[in-house]
């Protein structure tokens, strides 16, 4: 996908372009001992000098502003406030320059550059800042950067971290997702070119109501219930009583007026409540779809130990979230633009304190692959949309978008970050389970 102007009219290079002393030959003179000696990525500098591999995607610095951002927050951060103001831009396929950066960067892993080199690209790269003139205070934080206030996790800052991201507008999120507006990885269960993010989407929600074993009259809780996806499928399915949790109070307003087009209000309550304030079990089924990663680390106990008290002796909870192996935290990028205060860790991790919290973890069902297939459709459509994108968001929220699907998709297919469904009971005092002697699912 071509991020900039890269017409097939548009003039060659001139050889005055690749010239030595140009800013692109200086800023790769700076950057290739820490890269192997060589650059994974073309590089055109503002001066319109270019350095690198021809064949390579060519990253575009636009203004020296770029530069300070990167001085002030070397890495993740810097790079993606950079890309969204469109002070640094990408010709070619976006994902593919990120690509070939990561597996630069793993490259380098096993041998990592020698304190005298560390030493002598600092002492260069001062220089050539000073030379450039690009020392100087940084640019302001983008527009669309969270700015969060308020103790982390405490109720009114949790609901101002989730209305950053989801209430950017129902009609934005419908442009993108597939109609049952599931905003989760789905479960691709074939490889027929005409099987489609919705029919994955749609099995996703089966597997989730099978594996919760959820019977016509039973009681189900939908903890984060996003648009509603699981929370009317639950109750138009497989005929359960619901009651969804989520602290958007545009989210609220599309499902209520879903539940009234497909008259389900007899099965389908929505409450704008925080999951800490749910007052009202035993509840036969519990979910919570990609919404404990935003409970954060200190709370997480909080979570499990509020299912483990909801939910009735027998009644079981799935769990589907993404675990993040690298490190933990959601990332710099990803806290920053899209949902602040995330936490992701190790799977291992999240079952220990669902362990914890007296549930018994019965089922883990790893579906990494499932991701990179469900961003990639999301993807496509955000792309074939750009122009409707920009004029509903804006152009740089409409970048912050493309950085986090192209992101995403690439951690998911290269295994830094994954989705797990946990499926989990609550035994009764004297240990029974209730769960079925052969898998159901």
């Amino acid at each position: 996908m071509t991020m900039t102007d890269d017409r097939p009219d548009a003039p060659a290079p001139s050889a005055a372009s690749s010239r030595p002393n140009g800013i692109a030959a200086r800023l790769a003179a700076v950057v290739t001992p820490l890269l192997g000696g060589q650059l994974p990525v073309r590089l055109k500098a503002w001066d319109g000098t270019v350095a690198g591999p021809a064949d390579a995607p060519t990253v575009v610095l636009r203004d020296p502003a770029a530069l300070r951002r990167l001085v002030r927050h070397p890495g993740e951060l810097g790079l993606a406030q950079a890309y969204v103001t469109g002070e640094l831009d990408v010709e070619g396929d976006l994902l593919d320059g990120f690509r070939r950066v990561w597996s630069t960067a793993r490259d380098l892993a096993g041998g990592r550059p020698s304190a005298g080199t560390v030493a002598a690209v600092a002492k260069n790269g001062i220089r050539t800042a000073f030379d450039l003139g690009v020392v100087g205070l940084p640019p302001e934080p983008p527009v669309s950067q969270a700015r969060l206030r308020g103790r982390l996790h405490s109720k009114s800052r949790d609901r101002s971290a989730i209305e950053h991201h989801y209430n950017l507008s129902n009609d934005f999120y419908s442009l993108i997702l597939d109609p049952h507006m599931a905003y989760s990885c789905g479960y691709w269960t074939s490889t027929d070119p005409g099987y489609t993010v919705e029919d994955s989407q749609r099995d996703k929600l089966d597997l989730v109501c099978r594996k919760l074993g959820i019977e016509p009259g039973g009681r189900h809780l939908d903890i984060g219930c996003g648009w509603g996806s699981l929370s009317l499928h639950a109750a138009e399915k497989f005929g359960a009583q619901v009651v969804g949790v989520t602290i958007s109070s545009e989210q609220k307003a599309f499902i209520d007026e879903r539940t009234r087009e497909r008259g389900l209000q007899d099965r389908v309550e929505i409450r704008l409540q925080d999951y800490r304030e749910v007052p009202d079990g035993p509840f036969d089924t519990i979910s919570s779809i990609e919404m404990g990663e935003h409970v954060g680390q200190k709370n997480y106990p909080t979570f499990t130990g509020q299912i483990h008290r909801l939910l009735r002796p027998g009644g079981r909870a799935l769990i589907q979230q993404m675990s993040r192996t690298t490190r933990p935290g959601g990332g710099p990028f990803i806290e920053a633009f899209i949902a602040p205060d995330m936490h992701m860790r190790p799977v291992g991790e999240t079952v220990d304190l669902i362990e914890q919290a007296g549930l018994e973890v019965r089922d883990v069902h790893a579906m990494r692959e499932h991701y990179v297939w469900t961003v990639n459709a999301w993807y496509d459509t955000f792309e074939a949309n750009w122009d409707r994108v920009v004029a509903m968001v804006g152009e740089e929220v409409g970048r912050v978008w493309r950085l986090y699907l192209v992101g995403g998709a690439l951690a998911f297919e290269e295994g830094r970050m994954g989705v797990d469904q946990i499926l989990a009971v609550k035994p009764t005092t004297d240990g029974r389970s209730g769960m079925p002697p052969v898998r159901a699912w």
